[in-house]
């Protein structure tokens, strides 16, 4: 005798429902996500490439993060150090018209103005710490006037020795850091030898006349030296930059790969889709039409 059931379809049709109700629902996440997996495991080969990739990545943005701020410090002490040449250019030739007319008008105000211009440019910050300091916390250029400055010969600076340094690539650091002495040291010398003459009032004395002449001697070797820090500033700030680019370039590589190993395809998810919900369909209704079957039907 034929045994006739359905009930043995109806568990393999059941069990088709449920594996596409699973494929269904891991589409539907890829389409929330727009990642091709919830996590690394689900990769499978790829996990450990991807894995390392990430690691890259987050090296190449942080050395990129370090040479952008490194090159917001170039910029600083760009500005502060060609301040400090400007107002000795300018110094120079208010001393040069002083020894070529023999009079002073207003080279007083003129002196004062330049060292405190230069004091305030020496003792410039960044987010609170000083440029210039060499390592120290404190103002590096003590003297706040020409008096002072006249009156502690030995105490000018209170800089550090140390010169700051960043990674700013793969084994390699670049040394940056610049100290109020380097800067100021002989254009402080300079302020000295007018404090001392000074005041200068009236007409030229012999020897307010000599001091001047000795003052532009010693500035012209001071803002030989201060252009060449500048100089040697602009190269560090370039060679930052093209490291900082460099550095994005290389993120933008990594993200790449990440992005062809982590993110879903979304046309062929919507495509995955269209047809794992035709599939479901048909086993809901192969079901729903196993269901209804009875052996009355075929006893008529």
């Amino acid at each position: 005798m034929t045994r006739i059931a359905t009930i043995p379809q109806q568990r393999l049709t059941a069990g088709a429902i449920q594996r596409n109700q699973e494929r269904l629902a891991v589409t539907q996440a890829q389409l929330a996500s727009g990642r091709k997996a919830n996590d690394l495991a689900a990769l499978g080969t790829d996990a450990v490439r991807t894995l390392t990739t990430h690691s890259m990545l987050a090296r190449s943005e942080a050395q990129s993060g370090v040479a952008r701020q490194l090159g917001t410090t170039l910029a600083l002490y760009d500005t502060a150090i060609s301040g400090v040449d400007t107002l000795g250019t300018n110094l120079q030739q208010s001393l040069l018209t002083a020894q070529g007319t023999g009079e002073t008008a207003s080279l007083q105000d003129t002196i004062e103005s330049a060292f405190s211009q230069f004091s305030a440019l020496l003792n410039a910050d960044e987010g609170g710490v000083p440029l210039f300091g060499g390592g120290q916390s404190t103002a590096p250029f003590a003297p706040a006037t020409l008096a002072e400055l006249s009156a502690t010969p030995a105490s000018d600076f209170s800089d550090g020795t140390v010169h700051a340094s960043a990674r700013v690539a793969d084994n390699l650091d670049m040394t940056y850091g610049i100290t109020a002495r380097e800067v100021g040291g002989g254009l402080a010398q300079v302020f000295r030898t007018l404090a001392d003459a000074g005041p200068f009032t009236g007409a030229l004395t012999p020897a307010q006349h000599a001091a001047l002449k000795a003052a532009g001697t010693a500035l012209d070797d001071a803002m030989t030296g201060v252009r060449a820090l500048n100089a040697e500033n602009g190269h560090r700030q370039a060679k930052a930059e093209t490291l900082a680019t460099r550095a994005d370039e290389r993120a933008n590589l990594f993200k790449g790969i990440i992005s062809a190993n982590e993110d879903a395809d979304l046309g062929q998810i919507a495509m995955d889709l269209s047809q794992q919900k035709t599939m479901l369909q048909a086993s809901y209704s192969v079901f729903s039409q196993l269901s209804s079957l009875s052996l009355v039907d075929y006893l008529r």
